[in-house]
């Protein structure tokens, strides 16, 4: 089996977990609004909070990274994995203590005390007793825990889940606070630690101190993109540059479809393309006040435009009918041929996939554009790390420096010696070189495949697709045109808490019910509009006072 060396193999099954989600503020909510703290950060206590950021020199990529705009940089890409992967750390980072660990899985739960397992605990130098549990299930099963103040020595938050486990409230009574231990210079003893990117530890950060660890770092963090069956449009003579307004992706659509053939141009996409319009992701700032993305006529012509793609029959019909789990297969069928889609599907095993279903396939993305053909693209920038992991605040100073010297092992860069054995094991044990990528075994697959540790903490994400370099290329290539027009929203990696009342009005859900109608054709912008003024008058305008007394006023808007 060939591996996929980078952090979206696992967010290929849990991408529909995250989604768009994972652009949003970092909340969290707590019961009633009395005596209630945000848990957001002044501008001088994150700065003081953060770690410094010291790059690794380790190895050189194929295809480098490209400096963007607002601190934003596309993932070096790699051709081949090193065939004598170098050391990052001496020694075994552990003195021998005992911990337990709980991470999400998306897979077959390994066997408790695996060879995998004791290797790791050999490599390490201490006794981890790793306990997966349900990816799908996970936001249920981690707040019994927290209620009963039983959560073990490491375990994972991902922040898009921060609601559901009321992470504001934890930290500082039931999570660690790091920042003695990694805050500005202090993070040198952990050189793998700090060359995470500094927007990637800021996300762990909560009332002016670090709690959280990253895992999954990049720099390059978007909702999406509108991806196309490149080989379809390559015998048709279509290339990706002609897509440059909303107008042009209508007419394709209308070129592309063939309902008589069971060909339909688009699936669902309205979660990728509103923003070209000019819509916030959520909030925007006018003359110093805020603008809820429901307020806006951009709002509403990208409802329109979606709503027309739809009437007109170029939207496949089991995408209108709500039917998400099926879109990727009607994709490599070529029953689709334009989607929405998260970075993370840009694959080798997706790949692998579409040439099972057709010999000619390959993805490619449109670059991103401003939806009346005339303006300057805005691709609004997620934070740069959404799994984060915490340490109990019950452990000992010594046992949380250990714990930090393990996750600097773990933090190994990409190709090293640590790093291969976090993510494939033990050679001829777990993992076999063909043609000199590391290839699980039997053994490999059982029990390292399924992975553990990274979601503890992990290294930058990197683009490395062995054996189908077009992948790597295709997907670069797509990041360093599209890196330039990247900005900060409104709020960028901010964490804060909302009251309960308050989080129901973010979430808004008739609202989102009716725009969902609206871009499956089912309902007019109209409809919109009215559930809209209904919100407005209301939640709407209580969640208005709320950020802006609470957030806005106190805090601005983390620019």
């Amino acid at each position: 089996m060939t591996s996929e060396l980078n952090r979206r193999r696992f967010l290929t099954t849990s991408a529909s977990l995250a989604g768009a989600a994972a652009m949003a503020p970092l909340l969290t909510a707590c019961g009633d609004g009395s005596a209630h703290k945000t848990g957001a950060n002044t501008a001088t206590g994150l700065k003081a909070a953060l770690p410094a950021f010291v790059p690794s020199t380790a190895l050189k990529a194929d295809i480098p990274s490209v400096e963007g705009a607002a601190g934003a940089a596309t993932d070096p890409g790699f051709l081949s994995y090193p065939a004598s992967p170098l050391s990052t750390v001496s020694g075994t980072p552990g003195r021998g203590g005992s911990y337990t660990a709980v991470t999400p899985l998306w897979g077959t739960v390994p066997q408790p005390g695996n060879s995998f397992y004791q290797a790791m605990n050999k490599a390490l130098g201490t006794n981890f007793t790793m306990k997966p549990a349900d990816g799908n299930n996970y936001d249920t099963i981690l707040p019994t825990m927290t209620a009963a103040k039983k959560l073990p020595d490491w375990v994972q938050l991902p922040s898009w889940w921060n609601s559901n486990f009321n992470t504001g409230e934890l930290v500082g009574s039931q999570l660690a606070d790091l920042t003695p231990y990694l805050s500005g210079d202090n993070i040198r003893k952990y050189p793998n630690l700090a060359a995470l990117p500094t927007g990637a530890w800021q996300v762990g950060v909560w009332n002016d101190k670090l709690y959280g660890i990253p895992c999954f770092p990049t720099r390059f963090a978007v909702a999406g993109m509108l991806s196309f069956r490149q080989d379809v449009f390559q015998s048709r003579g279509i290339t990706a540059d002609q897509v440059r307004s909303a107008d042009d992706l209508m007419n394709l659509g209308k070129e592309l479809t063939d309902a008589k053939r069971g060909v339909w141009a688009f699936d669902d996409m309205w979660t990728y393309l509103y923003t070209s319009f000019g819509a916030p992701l959520t909030w925007k700032v006018d003359s110093g006040k805020l603008v809820h993305l429901f307020e806006t006529q951009e709002l509403l012509e990208s409802l329109d435009w979606c709503y027309r793609a739809a009437t007109a029959g170029y939207v496949h019909p089991d995408a209108l009918a709500g039917d998400n789990a099926n879109g990727t297969t009607r994709f490599y069928g070529g029953k689709e041929l334009i989607t929405g889609a998260g970075t993370g599907v840009w694959t080798l095993s997706d790949y692998q996939s579409g040439v099972a279903a057709n010999p000619d396939y390959r993805r490619g993305a449109f670059d991103f554009f401003a939806a009346d053909g005339k303006g300057t693209p805005l691709v609004y920038m997620g934070a740069a790390a959404s799994m984060i992991s915490y340490l109990n605040a019950n452990l000992k100073p010594a046992q949380i420096e250990e714990l930090l010297a393990v996750a600097d092992y773990l933090a190994a860069p990409y190709g090293s010696a640590e790093y291969t054995m976090v993510n494939f094991g033990v050679e001829g044990t777990h993992y076999n070189r063909v043609n000199g990528v590391p290839t699980f075994t039997d053994e490999g697959k059982k029990d390292v495949q399924a992975q553990t540790f990274p979601f503890l903490c992990s290294t930058s994400s990197v683009i490395s697709n062995p054996g189908s370099d077009v992948v790597t290329k295709d997907y670069t290539a797509w990041q360093a045109a599209n890196v330039k027009y990247m900005v900060k929203p409104p709020f960028w990696a901010m964490n804060y808490s909302m009251p309960q009342e308050i989080a129901s009005a973010q979430a808004a859900q008739a609202v989102n019910d009716t725009i969902k109608d609206c871009y499956h054709g089912k309902k007019k912008v109209s409809d919109v509009q009215d559930a809209v003024a209904t919100w407005r008058s209301g939640q709407g305008a209580k969640l208005k006072r709320w950020m802006t007394d609470n957030v806005l006023d106190k805090y601005g808007t983390g620019q």
